[in-house]
């Protein structure tokens, strides 16, 4: 049934779903690489599809902005449209120079100052984790696509603009270990881990604190592909 969310029906959703921020990301892949995609859902403008990649059924959905957006839209897929595996496929900012514009990375943890996991469950940490059994199979279609993965922790940010200038994303680097910055994995993982669901997330490098470059809109939208065929290929495995 719909929620008010998510006008798809009982069984529109596969039981893996990408989800990229950006819906435009999520019509672009389902018009890029699915079979037969078909439009489930567009409240609000959150597009998502479902459709086959290579024979096999899979969803891609956008998840909006921040942790309060992803964190409905994931929770909805996992508690009422029977979706087990969510992949969010996304962008981040640098903190390293192991990390640079273009360079595919894969959350092994997502750190943040984030009230979002205490708030929905009271949990107390700092920090969630992704599905060990996902970010293997993550793993295993990078290796077999030939495509390089970089590994690292995620800082999962509320805050885009922040007033504060000193170098604070230097701090969260050499005493939280975090590789790169986005604002969605930490809820993301939250969710999974309440629900008895799996969840990973790829990023690939949209530009960087370290050497100051950075991508467009239109290249985020279009030419991160390399993230998007590793993701789709843990439907194979």
């Amino acid at each position: 049934m719909a929620t008010p969310h998510n006008a798809a029906q009982n069984g529109d959703f596969a039981k893996t779903v990408l989800m990229p921020g950006d819906p435009l990301r999520a019509k672009f892949i389902a018009e890029t690489f699915l079979t037969d995609p078909r439009l489930v859902t567009s409240v609000r403008g959150m597009l998502g599809y479902t459709g086959t990649y290579q024979g096999k059924p899979v969803s891609v959905m956008g998840s909006g902005m921040g942790m309060p957006s992803i964190g409905i839209y994931s929770y909805e897929l996992f508690t009422q449209y029977g979706v087990e595996n969510i992949i969010r496929i996304g962008s981040a900012g640098s903190y390293s120079e192991r990390a640079k514009v273009y360079d595919v990375v894969l959350a092994t943890a997502a750190y943040s100052e984030s009230s979002f996991a205490r708030t929905q469950s009271g949990f107390e940490g700092d920090v969630t984790m992704p599905s060990a059994e996902l970010n293997d199979k993550l793993r295993a279609s990078a290796q077999k696509l030939g495509l390089p993965l970089i590994e690292g922790v995620i800082h999962s940010s509320d805050v885009f603009y922040r007033e504060d200038k000193t170098p604070y994303w230097q701090r969260l680097r050499d005493e939280h270990g975090c590789l790169a910055v986005e604002m969605e994995s930490f809820a993301l993982f939250h969710n999974a881990a309440v629900t008895g669901r799996r969840a990973a997330c790829l990023v690939t490098i949209s530009d960087s604190f370290v050497s100051h470059e950075e991508t467009t809109a239109e290249q985020r939208q279009t030419t991160f592909t390399s993230m998007m065929k590793i993701a789709l290929g843990t439907v194979l495995e």
